[in-house]
Order: C-alpha cells, then structure tokens, then sequence
C-alpha cells in the first residue's frame, strides 16, 4: 500500500535531541521531523519531545512540544502519559547511548514500558560487542519496538546475529541527506577566501575520537606536492566535551598547526554552522575526509553530506565508511596513518579527472538518500506499523503494570543543599532551618559524600560535583595523620571538639570513601578519596565494635569494585568478617539469632556486611547467618498490620525485654533497606524487594503512627516518630537516610527494569 492510499497515519512524535542543541543527533531528528512535516502535508502532523542535558534547557522552535530531563527518571512517565492521552499514531525514538538518563540509558526504557502506542526506533549506534548495561538496554529497546531503523546494511547483520532481533522488525533506510546541485567547487571557493587553492574539509563537532591530528599531520607532505592547499575543520567543539574539559582538545591541534608551521594551511572554522552555510562549504571543497579513529562506527551524518554534496573522499575505513565507499566511491587508508592520508589526497590532486569520476560515483550513489525520499521511506514504515497493530494489538504488559506500582519519588537534593555550607553539611535543624550551634559531624558529612556518590553514579548530574568536593574536604581536614583516625565533631567555627571520634565514625568515613572510589568521577577525587581510605584503613583492627566493622566492610566491598586486585584491602576484609561471623557464632541461638545482648542502632549493617562477605570471599555461612538475622530483625520490626515497627533508641531491644516502641529512627529503616536488597541480589527472591521497599514505605507514612517522615515540600526527612506524632526537625542523619534509600531503590528499580526487559525478550523468542 502506497503513501498516498493509506489516510491512517495522522499524528508521529519524534523523541531525541532537537535543534538548537548542538549535537549530530539533534541535527538529525530536526532535518527528519521537517522533511516529515513536508511529506505529510495537511494530512497529519509531526512534533517532537526534546532530551534536554542542562537544567535550562534551549530555546527549541513550535514542533518541540515537550521536554525531557535526561536524567529525571520522572520526566519519561510524564512523557508517556502525554503521548498516550494525546493519541499518538507513530513514536519514533532516536536513540544513541548518551542521549538518555540512568545506567546505559536505562530511563529510556521506563518511557518505552509505558507506552501504548507503536514505537518505531531508529538506531544510530549498533555495538556489535556491547558491555552488559548496554546489551540489556538494547535488548529492552529491541523488544518494545515495532521497528528498528539502521542506516547500514552491516547493522542488520549485527542485530541479528549478536542480539537476536527479528530481521522482519530491522529496517534500512538511509541516513538523509540535503537535495545538493553538483556543482565545480570552485564557484563557492571566493566567498571563503581560499579562491585558487586547493581545499581539503572536513566538519562536525569537534572531538578527540575525529582523528583530525593525523590529517594535521599528513599536511606537510601534501604541501610539498601542491603548495595551494589547505585543510579547512569547520565546527564547534562538542559541547559535552567543552563541558568536560574546555577547548583542551582545540588547543592542542592549534598547536600542532603553530610547531608544524602550518598557519597558512590550516584554517579552523569554530561554528555550529547552519545548513545553508554548511553545503556553501561543502561546495568549496575539492577533496573531504573523515580520519575517524572509531572502526566501530556504523553511521556518519558528515560522510552522507559529503557524498551527496559530490565530494572526493578519503577516509579511515570504519563501518560505515566501508560500506559507504565500496565500488570506488572514494579510497579508505588505515587507521593512525598520516603517510597514506597524504599520498591519497596528493593522488587525488594529481589526476583530476579520476578525482571527478569518483565525486560523479558518489553523487549518483546518494541520490535515494536525500530528505524528501528518506522521509517516504519512513512514512511507508510507519503505515506498516499501523496496519499491523490493526491486526494483531499489543495487550499493555504485565511488567508495565509491576512498574507503575513501584513508583518511587524523586530525589529531591534541595534540604541537602540547605543544610550545606562551605564547611560541610550541618548536623541539625530546627524545623527545616539549619541549627548551626551544634555544628559539623563526620558521621553526617561521610554520609553526605556517599549521597552525592550515589546520586552522581545514577545521574552523573555534574552540578553535584562541588558537593561532593565539600564533604570529601570535611573528611580530608577530619582525618588525623598521626592517629589514622578521624575526629568526629566540629564546631560551627571549624574547632575540633575531639582527637579522635568513634569507633563507628571511622567506619562510616571508611564506609564513605568506598563508595566514593567505587563511584568517583575524576581522577582527583578518586585519588583523594583512595589515599583517605588507604590511610586511614590500618586503624580498624584496632576497632572493636561490630558494628564498626560492617561500616568499614560496606566500605570495603564498594572499594573492591573498582582496585579489586588490592590484596592488602582484601586481608582486612577477610579479618573483619571473620571476627564479624565469629561474633555470631558465640552469642546467637534458635530464638535470638544476633551477635549481642542488645539490638540498638544501625542493626541491620550487620548482617549486609556477612552477605557481601559471604558472597566474595567467599563463605557460605556467612549468607546464611546474614540471612538469618536479617530475616529475624524484620519479623521483631513488624507491626500487627504489617508495617515495619522500628526499634525504638530510647530503649531498643534488649534480650529477655519488651522492645522500645519510640523514638524510631530513619537510620535504622534505611540500614534495613539496603540490607534487603543485598539479600535479594544473593538469592534473586522478590521477597527480599518487597520487603525493601515497605521499609521505604516506612518513611511515606506506612509506619506505626501512620504519619509521613519525608517532607515533599523541603527535600528533607523528619527525625523520627515520637509517641505523639514524627519529630518537625528535619536534620541531617534523617535527611540522609531518606535520599540513600530511596537513592538506593531507583537503583534496584533501573536494574529490575532491565532485567525483566531481558526476561521477556527470552521468554518471547521461546515462544
């Protein structure tokens, strides 16, 4: 059935980037979305839901009807909801790895779940080796697509082969190009200044991975043959990596230009030019390069425009380079090599007339990739689609209704943040204003800094950064080099109250540091924080609390996962747990399954430390008395009605004692928390996740006094449940808490998430 014979096909929303962002894929879904709108016409009409990356977002035009934070898990409900209810006929998602939020892009897959209309996916990285996180998430998105658009035949293979997805949902369509005149460079080379010479160009945001060095470098030997030429790099440094590391990158090439005396040859052009400008320049040049160093590379929107703009091209032989190229449609040359980037160029100067035979092959080759028939080609998809939903409808998924009922809030950082000065972060508030007498803790600022590691692993949200900075740097002045231990308490003027704190403050700073290397985004705050941990770990074997010991082990455990060969950290775990497991052995029984005469505060680290032990040591027995006392810790802390009772610490449980029913603390729910979910990640039980997730209901009001701890309004937690209702004061321990659980449950639902998507892609091709 032709376009014009089938009149369903009235409403398609493009998610992706959107111009004026600048980045290729915005590029990309803007020229798509508007060859779309011409192709529709009056029949139907395309708008787009725009990924923003910065908390402003830009200035996009009347087709973006929404926007989308990345990195707001939140954000892609809301987005499915208003697709759904505003009756959408076609999604068509853009995706690249980087665009979306959460592990690998995860969040994308919270939209897709929730979505009752058809998505039609177009693909702008296959990864013929990906990682685990990346492999999970495609296959989520390959699963709950209705189509999958590559723009290179070698794509198809991949899809099918490394991941399994259907050839009858793989689509080739072309990547788009402008409709371009073929035309003499020379009639455009006035206008650039450059008229009589000979122009090599190359363009798109410039990063390291573009290889532009080794062109820079075959430079000379080109000159040596034709003194006339010049290497135009037309555009703007990528704006992520401008965000991360400035104009290093530009700065560097310049240089290379100035030592190899260059300056007449090399013309940097540092403009996101529009696409008017663009083909002005694309016309000028006589030869086009693309030195890629990404042999992985499975499309390049630069090398289609060059083509179709009926370009000589030379390039490194990635993916879709190969494929594009192949039948003398321009010449490839390895990787790395400044020697044959030189000779080819210099071949193509000297023999004219084969340098037009090979702009005339490419040319011809791209003419069924310009806008106006790529967008047909989409538009047929599309009407497939749609018939076959007519035919077979998709019933919404089971794990879509799993998902909607564990909606989590936010993180919401804002009392954080308002508890938070230069020195670190305060310990109290009265009511939700901070209480400066009482000043700093280290116990408070270590678990500021895991927050902030959490939030920046989930996230990587660099607005957090400076925070992070801050409570290292409270850990870094609390630490006490002659010691090895870490002070404790600071007055709001920065005095030291102590020589050194607690047993238990130098596990949580312990505690602290692990996540924090596990989860560090620089290498400066890595060092710090390994060199903190390094330093101050000798002191533990002198410590002899139990529960000292399970900080530094959770501590330890999250180390290990980024220097996991680090014997020596290795022995203090093994020495830790040892003595933790043999606290077991000597005082629990059938009926008090625990280490002590006393459960008090912070109880369930313990046994999250015997199951991390138990896993990688590893020792058996230790996940089993890890399982054990937490199963027992959350039968003694549950009410008639089923909501968690917390120990309360004017009083705890005592051996042979009523348990104290007030005051209930955030901490414990949270320690509880985390402990859960280690025990669902040891035995995979759902009851382990259920159960997490009614200790963070505690907080939301399912709880004894039915009243609610966290405060939506201010970010913070209240501090704790009195006999006559939740304390008003919202502090720090309190606060913290709440952000690690609930930080530490959008966690499990972004893992659980994935691994259901990769359930029922199983279970589909089983059946």
């Amino acid at each position: 059935m032709s376009v014009k014979e089938h009149r369903r096909l009235n409403t398609v929303a493009a998610v992706g980037n959107y111009l004026p962002r600048r980045c290729g894929i915005a590029t990309f879904t803007t020229d798509l979305c508007e060859a779309l709108a011409d192709e529709m016409g009056e029949r139907g009409q395309i708008f787009a839901l725009a990924m923003n990356d910065v908390p402003e977002g830009y200035r996009y035009p009347d087709r973006v009807r929404m926007e989308i934070m990345a990195n707001i898990a939140g954000d892609y409900s809301v987005a499915a909801e208003f697709l759904n209810i505003n009756l959408i006929d076609i999604v068509l998602l853009q995706h690249e790895f980087g665009i979306f939020g959460g592990p690998a892009g995860a969040n994308i897959l919270r939209l897709l779940q929730k979505l009752w209309v058809p998505v039609v996916t177009i693909l702008h990285s296959v990864l013929q080796e990906p990682a685990a996180e990346y492999r999970k998430v495609m296959d989520g998105i390959i699963r709950d697509s209705e189509r999958l658009v590559v723009m290179s035949t070698q794509a198809v293979d991949i899809l099918a082969e490394v991941y399994g997805a259907p050839r009858e949902k793989v689509v080739f369509i072309p990547h788009g190009i402008p409709d371009l005149p073929f035309v003499d460079p020379n009639f455009y080379k006035d206008q650039f200044g450059v008229e009589g010479r000979k122009v090599i160009l190359t363009f798109g945001l410039l990063s390291p991975g573009k290889g532009i060095e080794d062109m820079i470098e075959a430079m000379p030997e080109i000159i040596r043959r034709h003194p006339d030429a010049v290497y135009i790099v037309l555009g703007a440094t990528h704006p992520q990596l401008k965000r991360r590391s400035g104009e290093e990158y530009r700065q560097r090439l310049l240089l290379q230009v100035n030592q190899l005396k260059l300056q007449k040859h090399v013309i940097f052009l540092d403009r996101f030019v529009s696409q008017k400008e663009l083909c002005e320049y694309l016309g000028a040049a006589d030869v086009y390069v693309t030195p890629y160093l990404n042999k992985d590379q499975i499309v390049s929107g630069t090398l289609a425009y060059a083509m179709g703009a009926g370009k000589a091209v030379v390039s490194t032989p990635y993916w879709y380079a190969r494929e594009m190229l192949a039948e003398d449609r321009g010449y490839l040359v390895p990787f790395r090599d400044p020697a044959a980037l030189a000779e080819q160029v210099i071949y193509l100067f000297d023999h004219e007339s084969e340098r037009h035979a090979m702009r005339k092959r490419a040319y011809q080759f791209c003419r069924n990739m310009i806008w106006k028939q790529v967008a047909r080609d989409y538009l047929e998809v599309f009407h497939k689609v749609i018939a076959e939903r007519e035919t077979h409808p998709h019933p919404v998924s089971d794990l879509t209704r799993r998902m909607s009922e564990l909606e989590l809030p936010e993180v919401d950082l804002q009392h954080l943040r308002t508890l938070t000065d230069e020195t670190g972060i305060l310990q109290h508030a009265t009511f939700a204003t901070p209480d400066r007498q009482h000043g700093y803790c280290t116990d408070d600022n270590a678990r500021a800094l895991i927050v902030i590691a959490m939030h920046y692993s989930l996230y990587e949200d660099k607005d957090v950064l400076p925070l992070m900075q801050t409570y290292l740097a409270f850990l870094n002045s609390a630490f006490n080099e002659k010691t090895g231990r870490f002070r404790n308490f600071s007055s709001y003027d920065r005095r030291w109250l102590e020589e050194a704190g607690s047993e238990d403050s130098q596990g949580r700073a312990l505690w602290a540091l692990g996540i924090a290397v596990a989860y560090a985004p620089n290498n400066s705050i890595l060092g710090l924080c390994s060199r903190l941990f390094y330093n101050a770990l000798p002191a533990v074997e002198e410590l002899s609390s139990p529960r000292a010991w399970a900080f530094v082990l959770v501590g330890i455990h999250a180390y290990l996962r980024k220097f996991g060969g680090d014997a020596g950290v290795k022995r203090y775990r093994e020495m830790l747990a040892r003595r933790l497991q043999k606290l077991f052995d000597n005082h629990a029984t059938k009926d008090w399954p625990w280490c002590e005469d006393i459960v008090a505060y912070d109880n369930a680290r313990l046994p999250q430390a015997l199951l991390l032990s138990g896993q990688w040591l590893p020792d058996p027995s230790m996940i089993t008395t890890g399982l054990k006392a937490l199963d027992w810790l959350l039968k003694v802390q549950t009410g008639e009605e089923g909501e968690l009772f917390i120990i309360g610490n004017s009083g705890w449980l005592k051996r042979g004692e009523p348990m104290a029913m007030f005051d209930q603390q955030p901490i414990e729910a949270m320690a509880l928390l985390e402990a859960c979910l280690e025990a669902y990640h040891v035995t995979r039980k759902k009851r382990w996740l259920e159960q997490a997730r009614r200790c963070l209901d505690w907080f939301l009001g399912c709880n004894i006094l039915r009243v609610q701890l966290y405060d939506f309004t201010t970010g913070g937690c209240r501090d704790g449940l009195h006999p006559n209702g939740a304390s008003e004061n919202q502090g720090a321990e309190s606060t913290l808490a709440w952000l690690i659980a609930v930080l530490s449950m959008h966690n499990i639902y972004n893992e659980e998430l994935i691994i259901a998507s990769v359930k029922e892609t199983q279970n589909g091709k089983q059946k």
